[in-house]
């Protein structure tokens, strides 16, 4: 276990200064989804050599957002100063980027501990990350892994395996859908705001 804007007339612009350009486009794009703000343009995730970075940023931003809206059970912290901790099972690389994006920052007063999780490996959390597009994968680790308020996956059947919110990739952006169903079973409660700026909400059959 391990803790750890914008169209002007083209000018060339060098790799690593379109590198910084994007990485900090990904925390205030998601940013500025929760609250309702205006997007600016985004680059294409096809159409960049570093695709998997990107997606992965963003993904991270919104992780880090989503903790800020959804309302854990008191039974869930051992008193009131014990951090929201968040677990990444299935990929070193987002637990890494999630440590960078949470450094200094904290949740309702609480601080944020990022973990890297082994399939198999028990560990409560908070929030629980499964990495990757395995479907059957996923449900496996959601079915062994102790109960997570809001787990959260990125399979195409993520949310009928139990995720509480699982994402996708929509016309080249990173969106999410939400199970209110699981929500409810986990006793955590969803801010409105965050189900507005869902890609799809799923309650029951629907």
């Amino acid at each position: 276990m391990t803790q750890h804007r914008f169209y002007r007339t083209p000018q060339p612009t060098s790799p690593a200064r379109m590198r910084r350009r994007v990485a900090g486009w990904s925390l205030a794009w998601a940013a500025a989804v929760f609250v309702g703000a205006a997007l600016p343009p985004g680059p294409a995730f096809a159409q960049s050599a570093s695709s998997e970075t990107l997606e992965r940023r963003v993904k991270a931003a919104f992780l880090y957002k989503f903790l800020g809206y959804a309302d854990f059970p008191a039974a869930a912290f051992a008193d009131s100063g014990s951090p929201v901790t968040i677990g990444v099972v299935g990929s070193d690389e987002m637990a890494a980027e999630l440590a960078r994006v949470v450094a200094g920052r904290q949740v309702r007063g609480r601080p944020i501990i990022v973990r890297t999780l082994r399939e198999g490996e028990p560990s409560q959390v908070h929030l629980l990350f499964v990495a990757g597009s395995d479907s059957a994968r996923a449900a496996r680790i959601l079915r062994a892994a102790p109960p997570a308020p809001l787990p959260v996956t990125e399979c195409e059947l993520g949310l009928q395996h139990g995720s509480v919110i699982n994402f996708r990739i929509i016309e080249e952006r990173v969106r999410f859908d939400v199970s209110l169903d699981s929500a409810e079973r986990n006793n955590v409660k969803l801010s409105s705001r965050l189900l507005t700026v869902a890609n799809r909400v799923v309650k029951g059959n629907s």
